[in-house]
């Protein structure tokens, strides 16, 4: 008996004085992180979005560049979400600290947050905290986008409901959000985050809430078709963008890929195409770019 309540007594006292480790280090992590906090960088660029479009790869490849240096995590989530409350110092605690341009001169910092495109409130915070900052969105044909983003939501154990149950269901389930975001700074819409399977393919709207408050030469979009056909050169112009010098990578392996989901019928294709079209000639209109995606599958 005693042999095995002596290591189940070290063990709880072990994780005692664990605990009270975590809880005396806490304060004292929060302390540094507010020290050092005006000694970091802020992000020199953004990728704002757009969800299930490739803004994994790409982030991937650009903090493999040896002038870019990591965020603590790729989506900080700062501008979208309550923790915009915590304040410029908790955002900046996740980048590297400023002296590291002594080092490396031309050493830039950034993040990715897909739903950033999507937030109504999120260009004028961030226009607010770095208005300088270079942004970049990766656009993918729209109903492909809400397919993967409806397949992301049910291997999450999120969507009870069918692709075209989901997409019949999103008026009811959004009805009212956008405008209370609108309306209300600290107001979190989780429907409006988990659900906007067709509102978030409608990027001229998106897009037009950012060029408010940003010129467009801040802003380089990027088609996810032609990422992925040919990572190598749209990989180079991002480059070029943030004023990097050439990087090759050699390989340019595709990330958080998802896996295979089932398609869906030509009528209901046929059906969205006719629903995106309008949304998809705004968009061309406002970057000067056709895209392809009215043109028959």
């Amino acid at each position: 008996m005693n042999s095995s309540s002596e290591p189940r007594a070290a063990d709880e006292q072990s994780q005692r004085a664990s605990g009270g480790l975590r809880a005396w280090s806490a304060p004292l992590r929060q302390v540094l992180t507010d020290w050092s906090a005006s000694i970091r960088m802020l992000p020199d660029f953004i990728l704002i979005g757009a969800q299930k479009a490739g803004t994994t790869s790409l982030c991937s490849h650009l903090f493999a560049h040896p002038n870019v240096m990591h965020a603590r995590r790729k989506e900080v989530h700062y501008f979208d979400s309550p923790e915009f409350a915590l304040g410029l110092n908790w955002y900046r605690a996740h980048f590297p600290l400023a002296i590291h341009r002594l080092s490396n001169s031309g050493c830039i910092t950034g993040e990715a947050t897909p739903y950033y495109l999507t937030h109504p409130q999120v260009p004028a915070r961030v226009a607010a905290v770095v208005p300088k900052v270079k942004l970049i969105v990766m656009l993918r044909n729209p109903i492909d986008r809400a397919l993967s983003h409806h397949n992301h939501q049910v291997r999450r154990g999120r969507e009870p409901l069918d692709f075209e149950q989901a997409i019949r269901a999103e008026p009811q389930r959004l009805s009212g959000e956008l405008e209370r975001m609108q309306a209300d700074d600290t107001y979190y819409s989780h429907a409006y985050w988990a659900y906007s399977y067709l509102t978030r393919g409608r990027y001229a709207e998106q897009l037009e809430r950012w060029l408010q408050v940003f010129p467009l030469d801040q802003l380089l979009v990027i088609g996810s078709e032609a990422f992925f056909n040919d990572p190598r050169t749209q990989y180079k112009r991002t480059l070029t963008f943030l004023g990097l010098p050439d990087h090759d990578l050699g390989e340019y392996k595709k990330q958080n890929t998802g896996g295979a989901y089932d398609g869906i019928t030509p009528e209901l294709h046929a059906e969205l195409n006719a629903y995106f079209r309008p949304h998809n000639e705004r968009l061309y209109a406002l970057v000067g770019r056709d895209f392809g995606w009215n043109d028959p599958p």
